[in-house]
């Protein structure tokens, strides 16, 4: 609202024309969700104090992490505050793609704090049933996945798959294109809500992934860079570049009171929300592959869920001392904050890699 209101007045005084530029804008959206965002967090800690909204670890947890029981969770609230204040601010509105990405974060940002306050409600951590949260996740993923088709309408990747990696390789899904597209989001958000378990850990992570992701979106709106770069060029994907820019301003925000010793938790409202804005920044982008590469960690994490599950229905044995991947490595001795700062390096090694295929093709 404000970039219309400033960029209208450079009739008026040039120096004003500066708002047209998405990099100028992306900027300013990184600065007003960390300000945002570290102003929300004392008096939302506060709040969640005052009304014993804590969180409940997990029995089968680590020993280490009963300490942190109690502590304010829901801080997704933070994020999301942080995220939407500078789109609004900053974001050019009349473009459908801004919605699409933020109405699919804020959904899951929804099924989330649900589940949140159930299990506060409940003072154990069994918030919605699984099958529940899935099909909760399921439906509005169907929706975002649809909403993503119809905004791409007739473009010349619309309803493809783009191959990183490799030149002109692209897959056309057809009607197979939208349940695809939902399935990236719910995996995608899944992923995150798994790789939540460690103090910064998460947000770090996903700090990391919106920067490159960013990169991708400013690319895939600018038609003459995309064309050089061989990568799919998306009409209006570079607005996205300033909700990219405030995920990685909301996130400074809430590492500064997730870091260690955590003030306060993200929740599921925050965990679901984040993985679903990476996989639909993804689909918008037509990085759907990339995120494989580029959320490289949240996929590791991933698996090591899937394959301790199996392991242990099939023979019985782990494979895993603990999962998610991080307690494995906790309970291998390393201290948290070693797990956690050799996952953003990582992460960051991940990122390097999809980075990579802008020019490996």
């Amino acid at each position: 609202m404000l970039y219309w209101l400033l960029y209208e007045l450079h009739v008026v005084w040039g120096p004003l024309n500066v708002f047209r530029y998405i990099t100028f804008r992306a900027a300013l959206a990184i600065l007003t969700a960390v300000v945002v965002g570290i102003a929300l967090g004392p008096p939302l800690i506060r709040l969640l104090r005052e009304r014993q909204i804590g969180q409940a670890i997990r029995e089968e947890g680590p020993a280490s992490h009963h300490a942190k029981a109690g502590t304010p969770t829901m801080g997704g609230l933070l994020i999301l505050g942080a995220i939407v204040a500078p789109i609004l601010l900053w974001g050019d509105l009349t473009e459908p793609w801004v919605w699409v990405v933020m109405l699919t974060t804020l959904l899951f940002g929804a099924i989330g704090l649900l589940d949140d306050l159930l299990k506060v409600r409940r003072g154990r951590n069994l918030g919605l049933r699984a099958w529940q949260k899935l099909g909760l996740q399921l439906a509005v993923a169907l929706l975002a996945a649809v909403a993503i088709r119809l905004v791409a309408g007739n473009s010349p990747y619309a309803g493809e798959l783009v191959a990183p990696f490799f030149k002109n390789v692209h897959v056309n899904l057809g009607i197979l294109y939208v349940p695809f597209i939902a399935l990236v989001l719910v995996g995608s958000s899944n992923a995150v809500n798994l790789t939540d378990g460690l103090d910064g850990l998460a947000i770090g992570s996903v700090l990391i992934a919106f920067g490159t992701y960013t990169v991708f979106t400013y690319l895939a709106g600018n038609a003459r860079l995309a064309r050089y770069l061989q990568i799919p060029s998306v009409p209006g994907a570079g607005e996205v570049t300033v909700f990219c820019a405030a995920m990685v301003g909301a996130s400074l925000a809430f590492l500064w009171f997730n870091c260690h010793p955590a003030q306060l938790f993200m929740g599921d409202v925050g965990s679901l929300a984040l993985g679903a804005a990476i996989g639909c920044t993804a689909a918008i982008t037509k990085q759907e592959l990339a995120l494989v590469v580029v959320g490289g960690l949240f996929v590791a994490e991933a698996l090591s869920v899937i394959l301790q599950v199996v392991s242990f229905k099939t023979r019985g044995k782990r494979v895993f001392r603990m999962s998610p991947l991080h307690h494995h490595f906790e309970l291998s001795g390393w201290a948290e904050t070693q797990v956690v700062v050799r996952f953003w390096i990582v992460a960051g090694m991940f990122a390097l890699m999809g980075l990579a295929t802008l020019k490996l093709r």
